[in-house]
């Protein structure tokens, strides 16, 4: 849906004026009411563009912890959102549904032919993670299909500092160096920041895409300049692109026309035999709250039944096995697999790999974790007794007493997510509000 608020606000579609002056990195720092002993690695630091087409890469620090091909975007503890278990690294892998080529474009009706020589979308992607990689490389294909040029320029790494506050700072600057670089190159249409944090230190205004706002997920110091920078940005945004509605909800006000646009999400397979009892997301463990979940497992495992911890290694256990960092196709494999998903995370702000669980099967066990879940939801209105802190009892009932044709509900109730159903929202309501109907 589009919200438009009541005040007039500039589209994206607009000619891009002059870039505005730069926000001063090191005053920000030095502002933090945390300030660190490397609080000036920014000064030190010197970002990279790697030319590649209709893609550029850029890497703040330098090129390592590179995701192996194939490898599924949630499967590594290390790529995890940062709101409440630490910063994380990035990789360069591209998403292998994105076509790169020059010249891929269509023959939707807003492309001008003699204004080819410029991409429509610019999209600044700020690849913290492989969820949010993965994000942004679908968003692209999307955009692509429809029939508009896409360029992508991506920040590949940043250090961590030892704050949320310094290392949004450390990964905000490379975001800005590569949207100069991306502009000074060829003018766009329109630009897409993605996501909030690649916002904060724009060059100039463009719709802002992302799964929770620090207004949402960087309480107190954690967002000590995060939060007053990123109300300026939506308030002064052409069009905010939530992942969903509840991270929508958790926008600062006022703020420009919304539009939800999910991650598309659908079924990997054929259905298998379901002969394991349950899987869990591990990475990023305290965030995922997987000690939770091994407890509830542990109280109330039968002989023969086994939890699968994915993403994460670890030691076997009578009933437990970690599978560690696995590619793609088995994950999902395993989601096919599984009787249950469980998870209990202390703060959601999408939940990808619940509603991967879903469209493979699982029945979702879960708790009612705080942020925009997107996936809780569906998993109330499939079996509510499968949401609550009782996560032993929940795990029990699903296993147990299977409520009947809960697959084939979830599949239904996923068809929001489904690609066609996303690239619907890219193709009629997206790009006319980015490019204009002209």
């Amino acid at each position: 849906m589009i919200v438009t608020p009541p005040a007039d606000v500039s589209t994206a579609s607009a000619s891009p004026g002059p870039l505005e002056p730069a926000l001063d990195p090191d005053g920000l720092a030095d502002d933090a009411a945390d300030k660190d002993p490397r609080q000036h690695v920014e000064r030190r630091r010197r970002g990279r563009v790697l030319a590649v087409p209709r893609e550029r890469e850029v890497d703040a620090d330098r090129e390592r912890d590179h995701a192996k091909a194939g490898q599924h975007p949630l499967l590594d503890p290390l790529r995890e959102p940062w709101a409440d278990g630490g910063p994380d690294r990035g990789a360069g892998e591209h998403g292998a549904d994105v076509d790169e080529r020059p010249d891929h474009r269509g023959g939707a009706a807003w492309q001008d032919a003699a204004a080819m020589t410029r991409p429509d979308v610019l999209l600044v992607s700020l690849g913290g993670t492989a969820g949010l990689r993965a994000a942004d490389d679908a968003l692209a294909a999307s955009m692509r299909r429809a029939g508009a040029s896409v360029d992508v320029v991506r920040v590949a790494h940043a250090r961590e500092p030892r704050t949320f506050a310094l290392t949004e700072l450390a990964w905000a600057v490379p975001a800005r160096r590569a949207a100069v670089a991306a502009l000074r190159a060829a003018r766009p249409r329109a630009i897409v920041y993605s996501s909030s944090t690649a916002a904060l230190l724009w060059p100039e205004p463009g719709a802002i895409r992302f799964d929770a706002p620090a207004a949402g997920n960087r309480p107190g110091r954690h967002g000590i300049w995060q939060r007053p920078v990123e109300r300026r940005r939506f308030a002064s945004a052409p069009l905010l692109l939530p992942w969903s509605e509840g991270g929508l909800a958790e926008a600062p006000v006022p703020h420009g026309p919304a539009l939800v646009v999910p991650v598309p999400v659908e079924r990997s397979g054929a259905p298998a035999e379901r002969d394991i009892a349950a899987v869990a997301y591990g990475a990023n463990p305290e965030k995922k709250g997987l000690d939770r979940v091994l407890a509830a497992w542990r109280a109330v495992r039968r002989p023969g039944e086994t939890l699968v911890v994915a993403g994460l290694p670890g030691d076997n256990e009578d009933g437990v096995r970690y599978a560690g960092m696995i590619a793609a196709a088995e994950y999902r494999a395993l989601l096919r697999r599984a009787r249950a998903f469980v998870a209990a995370p202390r703060r959601e702000d999408y939940g990808i790999a619940q509603l991967e669980a879903l469209a493979d099967g699982c029945a979702l066990v879960t708790t009612a974790a705080p942020g925009p879940y997107a996936a809780l939801p569906p998993a109330r209105a499939l079996d509510p007794r499968l949401v609550g802190d009782d996560l032993a009892t929940a795990l029990r009932v699903a296993l147990d007493d299977p409520s009947p044709g809960y697959a084939e509900r979830a599949l239904a109730l996923l068809e929001p997510w489904s690609p066609v159903a996303v690239d619907a929202v890219v193709r009629e309501r997206l790009l006319p509000e980015l490019l204009g109907r002209g």
